[in-house]
């Protein structure tokens, strides 16, 4: 089993990364061959900062490192220090069809209105998603519900290549289920949203390298209701914001929704908040503390990636040169 899964480095991570992948990638190290790699080159998609972009890169890094991405376990590594990845995506851009990219539903939430106005890379970016995967003949891919249609593409991608060039080359790679679960954080502000990054309210997301303090008052200042948490799981299903909290609550200890709920069946909020802060601050103050270490080194990270990159690329050669054959562009 090989697992392949990106992250693109548009800044620090926040409660909602870690706790919706990163931490599922940890645990994933011990169950498969992973390779984990910051996707800067589908950071361009969209107006990027060169010097921040290359920083982000770094801080990138550390963050996974601090929540426990192994460099010994896993391979770590930048996109786009591997050039396999942009050279397999141009063979199958011409292997997938106009028609396939078109039902991509993220291209139309990304573009918004501004759909004739938005990059080509925007637009094809899942068929570098797919390079990415296929390039490495990964096995399975970890997602979120958001991602399954990407997956599906590959598999297509995969099929019609094998297909057209009467080769068994690619796998199509399989969704992953292990990790154990992953949590769907959603806003401090607003339960029927997710935890973002390009939310403007610094109050909606905690990042992991908010202070004690930070992390108490936003949890403080989460919004939530006047009713008393029930017993049942089910009984949050109309109540957004309280289910956000009993959620992360259960995915930072390990427990079920409904044995959280146990613990403060008939509690309000001003009770539950206090012990959620306290368990959050104990999940993210070793972490921190770790990552501001990591950033003093930048020529540590930099070996690192540049190890992940070197040994990326090993694995990702056979399999390109197989691709230029059977088109045609090898002997």
């Amino acid at each position: 089993m090989r697992v392949v899964s990106g992250i693109q480095p548009t800044g620090g991570l926040h409660l909602g990364n870690l706790l919706g992948a990163i931490l599922r990638w940890v645990r994933m190290q011990d169950e498969a061959e992973c390779l984990f790699f910051l996707a800067d080159l589908h950071a361009l998609t969209i107006d990027v900062d060169p010097a921040k972009l290359r920083a982000n890169v770094r801080e990138m890094a550390a963050a996974l490192i601090a929540s426990g991405i192994d460099p010994a376990k896993s391979t770590l590594f930048a996109q786009s220090a591997v050039p396999a990845h942009p050279e397999l995506a141009w063979i199958l851009n011409c292997t997938a069809r106009m028609g396939w990219l078109n039902r991509m539903t993220q291209f139309k939430e990304k573009s918004g209105k501004s759909r004739e106005g938005a990059s080509v890379g925007l637009f094809t970016y899942p068929v570098l998603q797919a390079a990415d995967v296929l390039v490495y003949q990964a096995t399975h891919v970890p997602v979120g519900e958001d991602q399954k249609q990407h997956i599906e593409l590959a598999r297509d991608i995969a099929l019609k290549f094998n297909n057209d060039f009467d080769v068994e080359l690619f796998i199509p790679p399989e969704p992953f289920i292990g990790g154990g679960t992953a949590a769907r954080v959603m806003s401090l502000r607003d339960g029927s949203a997710k935890m973002s990054k390009s939310d403007p309210s610094e109050q909606s997301r905690i990042h992991l390298t908010d202070s004690d303090d930070e992390i108490a008052q936003k949890i403080r200042k989460a919004k939530t209701d006047p009713e008393p948490l029930p017993e049942d799981p089910d009984q949050l299903e109309q109540r957004p914001e309280a289910k956000n909290l009993v959620g992360i609550m259960a995915a930072m200890t390990g427990e079920t929704p409904a044995a959280v709920l146990q613990r403060f069946t008939g509690q309000g909020f001003g009770m539950f908040k206090p012990a959620l802060a306290d368990a959050t601050i104990a999940l993210l103050e070793p972490l921190r503390k770790r990552l501001i270490e990591l950033r003093q080194d930048e020529a540590a990270l930099d070996a690192i990636l540049a190890a992940g990159a070197e040994k990326a690329s090993a694995l990702a050669a056979p399999t390109l040169a197989e691709a230029y054959r059977a088109v045609g562009l090898r002997q």
